[in-house]
């Protein structure tokens, strides 16, 4: 591992089955947009409760991915844009 740097960004995952899937759930979907992917670090655990009951487990982690220079050098305008798109897309349901 010499001469990398990894970045480490915080992600909430959450899933109507258990906190390890909620964990899964965030890594999976970092995973789509990310590359060389390396830690998870679970620092938060909760629960969504509605009328009483758990309808919801989340975990908060921080995830570490590999830094590659020159995806970080991208045009501003071109990731706006980008992102831009992602939020008008139709969002899936869950199954």
């Amino acid at each position: 591992m010499p001469n990398s740097t990894y970045k480490v960004i915080e992600l909430v995952g959450s899933s109507e089955q258990s906190w390890e899937q909620a964990a899964r759930n965030a890594v999976e979907t970092a995973a789509r947009s990310l590359k060389d992917l390396r830690i998870a670090e679970v620092t938060k655990f909760d629960v969504r409760i509605e009328d009483n009951k758990v309808v919801a487990y989340r975990v908060r982690l921080n995830l570490s991915f590999k830094y590659l220079p020159e995806l970080a050098d991208d045009d501003e305008e071109e990731f706006e844009e980008k992102k831009e798109r992602q939020e008008k897309a139709p969002k899936r349901k869950k199954r």
